[in-house]
């Protein structure tokens, strides 16, 4: 039997045991997802465990997506210049392959029309945490001209915005304290990279006032990464407010099954992993 899992801090609301399960069913693949709730200072002991006890490859989530490369023996090309990884493929002989697939799976869950409105535009991302980077690396290959960062604490992501400006030249990057947003109005895109709003910390509570949101124009639209629960504070307001909106829930299912594919070689259905995750928040 091939065995998975996802390591993180919390992990109660998540959907990816629920999401593979139904994948791993649908191929008829004898298998099992598991979630194993792991804090930073137990990660040498969980990876340990891993290895030991033949998992096939796990996923990384929350605190754990940065420590969890000096575990790995390589790289793939993408979690190379994020810096962290989300996806670990055990090996026969015990190495660990790292991958990180949540910059295909938020560059994949944005509608080809919203990347093509975006191209040599600025964004603004709320956040600088690792799902930030992912994202500042999706923007920087759809050919975004210019990000800008909203952070609680700029002296804590300066060294993220040092690295991006040393791998992507072609982007400009800014960094700004999150208390002085007041103005959106060049930005075409408008990112929630932070858990604020997640189900659990903070729900039912915007990242941002509804008075600022507004000022974004009338075409860009809104991507939060938070996906439990489905529409968020966030997305409620943007949609009242009539822009375009994109959930987290679509980049969750897209990096889930890039994940499936490295660790099974065979093709995930992501539409078959989307339905077992909205049938799991619906119930």
């Amino acid at each position: 039997m091939m065995k998975f899992a996802v390591i993180g801090h919390p992990l109660t609301q998540s959907l990816s045991a629920v999401m593979h399960n139904a994948m791993l069913k649908e191929l008829n693949i004898d298998g099992v997802y598991e979630l194993l709730d792991t804090e930073q200072e137990d990660l040498v002991t969980r990876v340990k465990q891993l290895k030991s006890q033949g998992y096939t490859g796990f996923n990384v989530t929350i605190p754990l997506k940065v420590p969890i490369t000096l575990f790995l023996d390589e790289f793939d090309h993408l979690a190379d210049l994020a810096g962290c990884a989300n996806t670990v493929k055990i090996n026969e002989n015990h190495t660990l392959s790292g991958y990180n697939t949540d910059i295909y799976g938020f560059m994949t869950a944005i509608p080809s029309d919203i990347q093509a409105n975006l191209k040599g535009k600025k964004v603004s991302i709320l956040g600088t945490g690792g799902a930030s980077r992912a994202a500042a690396i999706a923007f920087s290959q759809i050919g975004v001209r210019e990000i800008e960062f909203f952070a609680r604490n700029i002296i804590n992501a300066q060294d993220m915005v040092n690295f991006l400006r040393n791998n992507f030249p072609s982007v400009t990057f800014n960094l700004k304290q999150m208390q002085s947003l007041r103005d959106l109005s060049d930005s075409k895109m408008l990112v929630n990279s932070t858990p604020v709003g997640m189900r659990g910390k903070a729900m039912g509570i915007s990242p941002i006032e509804e008075d600022v949101l507004k000022t974004l124009p009338q075409d860009a639209a809104v991507y939060d990464i938070v996906y439990n629960p489905l529409k968020t504070q966030f997305i409620k307001l943007a949609q009242k407010n009539g822009y375009k909106t994109i959930t987290g829930l679509d980049m969750f299912v897209y990096q889930g099954a890039k994940a499936f594919e490295i660790w099974t070689g065979k093709k995930a259905k992501p539409e078959v992993m989307k339905m077992a995750a909205l049938e799991e928040l619906a119930g």
